[in-house]
């Protein structure tokens, strides 16, 4: 062969070989995430149940690098979300959110800097906490239909305690008077504990608490609980029944949380991360701390989690609508 024929055909070769590992390096590279800690933004303060949650799941999660929790507090979590939103979607900013963050907040407050089903997509759901009726001295009646029949027969003049407008204990208020027809009075409290030392004292009827935070009350004879708010009946509320099966069809609100992206993440780096994230909620050392909360789990995948997300985001804007409410 001749030389230059054949030195010719060697460095056409080598450019061959070139090409093809230049070509894979990009796949490499993804397939290397994470190369850095990842970012776990959580819209509430230092010690709360979201906060709680949040440190718990990036304590256990082994993705290659440390997942390290952020707290960005304020604006009954808008400041948190919109962060998160406009946040590089490579997967190393990730939001624990719940329905406040991502429907109820921004839509209360027509908030125009970010659009909670189009801005982000799931990553996985942790679980939810229900909510518990109850009730004391004030109250002159022991189940949900009692309730329905007391709000009916004096429009506006049944009060319940909660956290303020868009809080859950407010929304399951709203939502109750929206499916029964009826109109409750919200007296807002600067938190759940300080409502229900007014009910125990017989100043304040009824609230919709947290069923871990409400329970221990209704155990010890200070509150009387009437109905839990979750679709089936649940440990964390002892026996209750739901709302429900005690009048109104279709009624379910809790407190859920879970975590998810800037829209445009990349498919194989959701994927990985969803995966990490159910393991983690079912090892047992998660798992008793979620139930000691008062969260009921529920696995869901990828696909039922951003279908939940669309149909929950649905339920709050009609309720919303539905209820004239607003901003305070």
């Amino acid at each position: 062969m001749n030389p230059t024929n054949r030195f010719a055909r060697r460095g056409a070769l080598a450019a061959l070989f070139g090409l093809m590992a230049a070509a894979t390096v990009p796949a490499q590279g993804q397939a290397a995430y994470p190369q850095r800690p990842i970012k776990l933004v959580v819209g509430a303060p230092p010690g709360g149940a979201p906060d709680t949650v949040a440190r718990l799941v990036a304590q256990n999660m082994q993705l290659g690098q440390p997942m390290v929790v952020e707290n960005r507090n304020g604006a009954a979590s808008l400041i948190a979300t919109e962060f998160v939103a406009k946040a590089p979607a490579d997967g190393y900013t990730l939001l624990l959110t719940s329905q406040t963050g991502l429907a109820v907040s921004p839509i209360i407050n027509r908030s125009k800097a970010f659009d909670g089903r189009r801005d982000f997509t799931g990553i996985g759901y942790i679980g939810s906490a229900p909510l518990v009726l109850v009730g004391g001295p004030a109250l002159q009646a022991n189940t949900v239909a009692e309730v329905i029949a007391l709000a009916r027969a004096r429009p506006g003049a049944l009060d319940y305690g909660n956290g303020g407008v868009g809080t859950s204990p407010y929304m399951a208020g709203a939502l109750l008077s929206v499916m029964t027809g009826t109109k409750l009075t919200s007296i807002p409290f600067p938190g759940e504990q300080a409502a229900m030392v007014e009910i125990m004292a017989g100043r304040l009827p009824m609230m919709f608490a947290n069923a871990a935070s409400a329970m221990p009350h209704v155990k010890a004879g200070k509150l009387r609980g009437l109905a839990v708010t979750s679709a089936q009946r649940v440990d964390v509320a002892q026996g209750l029944p739901t709302v429900a099966e005690s009048g109104v069809p279709g009624f379910e609100i809790g407190t859920w949380l879970g975590v998810v992206a800037p829209a445009g993440t990349p498919t194989p780096v959701v994927a990985q991360v969803h995966a990490e994230l159910r393991r983690v909620v079912q090892l047992p050392v998660v798992r008793d701390a979620l139930e000691r909360l008062g969260f009921v789990r529920e696995d869901k995948d990828l696909a039922a989690f951003n279908a939940f997300l669309a149909t929950d985001h649905e339920k709050w804007a009609r309720l919303i609508r539905d209820a004239g409410i607003k901003a305070e």
